[in-house]
């Protein structure tokens, strides 16, 4: 979601709800339109979503979703913005496997990767996600849902899907023959972020701890984020499915940018701190020469200094 400028200082809050039953999530899944996967390894069937803010007209389809095919049962690596995007996401998997769909992934908060776990109720998979995550919706959830339904319309966003699995550290779940592994990651991103690694693929699913091409957002810690970058380098992968970007990189060089982003953002942050700069005229100053490297830079970029600037000011 876009920043307000007016309380930038101002964390967002909120509170959970329960709403739709299953059997209201399943009348609507049957109107639901066509979705495009590729498959980027095998087994591994991605949507690439769109580099465009979440609109009524694209369904807050931004984030890039998908799935993972075992023997025995399938994995939802992203669910999806909305209730319709997981509906879709939900009737692609139908067309390709009959094969239980055992596990939902919930790698973050923000709810273009979350509200569409609710078209997903009637399979009654493990919801997994990050042990901070219950309390980040907690907090949170409520007002996201309200301002996707002011986008969306009434009903359009789906509900507030609490986990059923939490990881603190790490996690294993096997597919039959495919063991799908889960980390639990310190504050970078967000304070819940979760990535998946498909151990027979090699593929890293980082979710937002990796954005290409579109300018990440920060909502965590800009010292935290780089450091769980590092360790995802370390890990040794080629194969990435980023939260934003292509459907697969190469994680190495894609992470780059990203990296580079981050590094000039805590650099210069504590540069107008040490001179004494407000923390709105940072948001105007600081960083702007990443301006031309990232499509949406005008929409976040100035969220993301007053994030570090809130961060960094009392190191």
């Amino acid at each position: 979601m876009t920043p307000n400028p007016v309380s930038r200082r101002q964390a967002l809050g909120g509170g959970l709800c329960l709403c739709c039953s299953p059997g209201l999530i399943r009348g609507a899944y049957a109107r639901a339109p066509a979705l495009t996967t590729t498959e980027v390894a095998p087994g591994i069937h991605i949507r690439r979503g769109a580099h465009e803010e979440g609109t009524a007209r694209n369904e807050n389809a931004i984030a890039n979703i998908g799935f993972i095919i075992g023997r025995e049962a399938v994995a939802v690596t992203e669910s999806g913005g909305s209730l319709k995007d997981g509906q879709r996401l939900r009737a692609r998997i139908r067309e390709l496997t009959s094969r239980p769909i055992r596990v939902v992934v919930m790698s973050h908060v923000h709810p273009d990767h979350i509200f569409g776990a609710g078209a997903f109720l009637p399979d009654e998979p493990a919801f997994v996600g990050h042990a901070n995550l219950s309390r980040a919706l907690a907090e949170r959830g409520e007002f996201y849902q309200r301002r996707l339904e002011e986008l969306l319309g009434p009903g359009n966003a789906g509900p507030i899907v609490q986990p059923t699995m939490l990881v603190h550290d790490e996690a294993h779940i096997d597919l039959g023959g495919r063991v799908l592994q889960l980390k639990a990651h310190g504050i970078g991103h967000t304070n819940c972020d979760l990535s998946l690694l498909d151990r027979q693929t090699q593929t890293l699913f980082p979710a937002d701890l990796l954005f290409v091409g579109r300018v990440p957002s920060l909502d965590g810690s800009v010292k935290g984020w780089l450091q769980e970058l590092a360790g995802l380098r370390a890990l040794g992968v080629q194969r990435a499915v980023p939260g934003h970007g292509p459907a697969s990189v190469r994680f190495l060089s894609a992470a780059l940018p990203l990296e580079q982003y981050l590094e000039v953002l805590l650099t210069e942050t504590r540069q107008a701190i040490a001179r004494g700069i407000e923390i709105d005229a940072a948001a105007d100053t600081v960083a702007r020469s990443q301006r031309d490297q990232w499509t949406l830079f005008d929409a976040y970029h100035g969220h993301n200094v007053i994030q570090a600037f809130k961060e960094l000011e009392w190191e």
